[in-house]
């Protein structure tokens, strides 16, 4: 049995500052990650955008140059193909480059399972006939039927998509939601189910809206992260597309108690939770968790039945 390639450090490529991204300060070149946010926040448009922006060689948002233009494989699973037709025309409207001309290629399967081995050799041998530079899957809860808040079901799925990224070197894009009533934790911990949606990706995009205005935060494994940028999503005529209102310095979000996080994870779940459950999703040590759910009882918020703990009916 052989062992496993080494090199020393100073043999390793140095890749040049100008092939390090895919959209300059937004995708890293050959990233995994995630585009996050609530219902109703443009994720689609903003995938889409990236979309249109990789294919034409045209700038992201009308901002971010991408560096290295290439062939993109798109699957939106929750949108009609003329619907997808019409969102891409428009921006490309909004970036003035001909949507004929346009080198996004769609799959149009009425359904893809990530976690079947025959969608995965599908996908594959379409990758490997296409040779995209970026693929776009939209959105994750479509692509399979694990538990999203299982970590032993969501880690090996995500492990097969980075490892489609490195046998076929393209960066892979995927839409995933935030959860409800999220807004006060950081944007990465407020993506749904299993902490290891945050922990995967390289490059991470989350959007949010907060008293009618809507934030784009970006983080990087390996880069420093722009300011928050404020969108909307604007009719010009015939092209509906996201465009930048102004760039703006994150604001400091108050840090949520342990307490909000536990009642909070209860609400959403609309069901009682076992602590088990609650453990998991809130990411809180045992003997805290047992601490606070003790007093939330004793304060009558929350009630503790046999299937677990709920919150407190208001009167």
């Amino acid at each position: 049995m052989s062992g496993l390639p080494v090199s020393q450090a100073y043999r390793l490529a140095d890749r040049p500052e100008e092939q390090r991204w895919l959209v300059t300060g937004l995708w890293s070149e050959q990233a995994v990650g995630i585009v996050g946010g609530e219902p109703k926040c443009c994720k689609s448009f903003l995938a889409l955008d990236l979309a249109v922006a990789v294919a034409s060689g045209t700038a992201c948002l009308r901002r971010f140059p991408v560096a290295r233009p290439g062939r993109v494989l798109l699957y939106a699973a929750e949108d009609a193909l003329h619907v997808v037709r019409r969102r891409l025309e428009g921006i490309c409207a909004a970036a003035a480059c001909e949507f004929k001309d346009l080198d996004v290629h769609v799959i149009t399967a009425a359904t893809v399972r990530l976690d079947q081995a025959a969608d995965r050799e599908r996908l594959e041998h379409t990758i490997a006939q296409l040779k995209p530079r970026l693929l776009v899957l939209d959105p994750f809860v479509r692509l399979h039927r694990i538990d999203e808040n299982a970590s032993g079901e969501v880690a090996p799925l995500l492990a097969y998509l980075r490892t489609l990224q490195r046998q076929h070197q393209l960066a892979v894009l995927v839409v995933h939601h935030a959860r409800k009533s999220a807004a006060r934790m950081r944007a990465g911990q407020a993506l749904r189910g299993s902490s290891e949606f945050h922990a995967w990706g390289d490059s991470n995009l989350y959007l949010r809206r907060s008293g009618g205005a809507l934030t784009l935060t970006v983080e990087h494994r390996a880069a420093p992260s722009p300011p928050t940028i404020t969108l909307e999503l604007a009719q010009r005529g015939d092209a509906l597309a996201l465009e930048i209102v102004q760039s703006i310095a994150a604001p400091a979000a108050a840090p949520m108690s342990i307490d909000q996080r536990i009642t909070a994870t209860i609400s959403e779940a609309n069901r009682p939770l076992a602590i088990g459950e609650l453990r998991a999703l809130c990411r809180i040590r045992n003997g805290t968790l047992y601490e606070r759910l003790t007093a939330l009882t004793d304060a009558g918020q929350i009630l503790r039945g046999p299937e677990g703990y709920r919150l407190a009916t208001r009167p």
